[in-house]
């Protein structure tokens, strides 16, 4: 099959799975699917308001399963294919995991018609922290540097034996 080919009926089933997963009444009409080698490694719906948590967007919830399956918190060379351009935490979530591509159907454009805008996230970024409508208060700085002092104070066999997984 050619890659064009593949692409395509990998984002029809991201699509398939927005259009299953809100008939379900799972969740809100998005689905995303993470591929590697031309092999589908997840794929889930939008769970946002039947798991009551806010981070369970497809994207979110695809990248957990990929990453829960492969046994590692990075996916490079993996490709995600989302029914809607993502979201500002699922953007978030993509470059953190390192996904090498993104296919996408429905612009955030879209999502603002259709009653999802994010429009105002991508506002609230661009401010400064004390700009924000959410407050935003520093406490303990003293003691809260003292993590990082003692990440840095590790070794990078230490280090790399945290990031593993491996302690």
């Amino acid at each position: 099959m050619a890659k064009q080919d593949q692409d395509t009926e990998f984002m029809q089933k991201a699509i398939n799975m927005a259009n299953k997963n809100m008939l379900s009444k799972k969740g809100g009409p998005f689905g995303a699917i993470i591929t590697r080698d031309g092999k589908i490694i997840a794929q889930a719906g939008n769970t946002v308001n039947i798991d009551n948590d806010p981070t369970a967007h497809a994207e979110v919830n695809a990248i957990r399963m990929a990453c829960k399956k492969l046994k590692t918190s990075v996916l490079e060379g993996c490709i995600l294919y989302s029914s809607c351009e993502p979201c500002p935490m699922c953007l978030s979530a993509i470059y953190w995991s390192k996904i090498s591509l993104v296919y996408y159907g429905n612009t955030k454009i879209d999502a603002e018609w259709a009653g999802f805008g994010d429009t105002f996230l991508y506002e609230e970024i661009g401010k400064g922290i004390n700009e924000r409508i959410v407050s935003f208060k520093r406490l303990l700085p003293n003691k809260a540097i003292l993590s990082f002092e003692t990440w840095l104070a590790l070794s990078d066999e230490e280090k790399e034996e945290i990031k593993n997984g491996s302690l």
